[in-house]
């Protein structure tokens, strides 16, 4: 698990089943083997520890989900957190690190005293997360949804000027690609609501149920 409070910045590196990371910006502290470090929000596990950073497997499934790929190929600068401890302060909002998939930066907005993204959502079925005020990772990054329309497909955020300092957001574009991950307690609510409704119903507690069952 992680917060979304992005620890350092990386160069990412494409390399034979995986991704290389070399460490730009930042501390992420003593790093071992099998360690789970968040790369633009995607949980990744150090399969190598380097003298300047790491490198990590990358399945199919991660490199169809995410932006990996295309960012790796472009050695693109990616954020890094690695794994909350349990002892930890949660400064953000609970991010799993597992990816629901892309969005696209449609505005960047310079205002007074911050930044107003507008985000969409490429699969529009994901919009039924966000709400105004809930939380969302975009590009690992623990953010407040401002705002957004009544299908929750386009959003847009406010960005502190710490944030637009220490994470990669400064360096995208109208039009770029974000990794996206919804509240996680949205999708179990949805997850365990959706269970209920499906479970058939309890049998009637009648004299002649009792009855049948021993009672007297």
């Amino acid at each position: 698990m992680f917060t979304g409070l992005v620890r350092g910045i990386g160069q990412l590196q494409a390399c034979p089943m995986g991704v290389r990371v070399r460490l730009a910006k930042g501390d992420l502290g003593a790093m071992d083997l099998g360690d789970s470090i968040a790369v633009d929000g995607v949980c990744l596990t150090v399969a190598e520890c380097l003298a300047d950073g790491f490198r990590a497997d990358a399945s199919e499934e991660t490199l169809r989900r995410t932006g990996l790929a295309q960012r790796a190929a472009a050695q693109a600068l990616v954020n890094l957190e690695p794994a909350l401890r349990l002892s930890d302060r949660l400064g953000g909002h609970l991010v799993s690190g597992h990816v629901d998939g892309v969005g696209v930066i449609e505005a960047i907005e310079r205002q007074a005293a911050s930044w107003r993204l507008t985000l969409a959502w490429q699969d529009a079925s994901y919009g039924r997360y966000v709400c105004e005020k809930a939380s969302v990772a975009v590009d690992g990054i623990s953010l407040t949804v401002a705002g957004c329309e009544p299908d929750g497909q386009r959003f847009w955020i406010a960005v502190i000027p710490h944030t637009w300092n220490t994470t990669t957001l400064a360096e995208r574009r109208v039009g770029d690609p974000v990794n996206l991950e919804a509240d996680l307690l949205a999708k179990y609510t949805e997850r365990l609501l959706a269970a209920q409704t499906a479970a058939p119903s309890p049998p009637a507690l009648t004299d002649t149920w009792l009855r049948g069952h021993g009672w007297s």
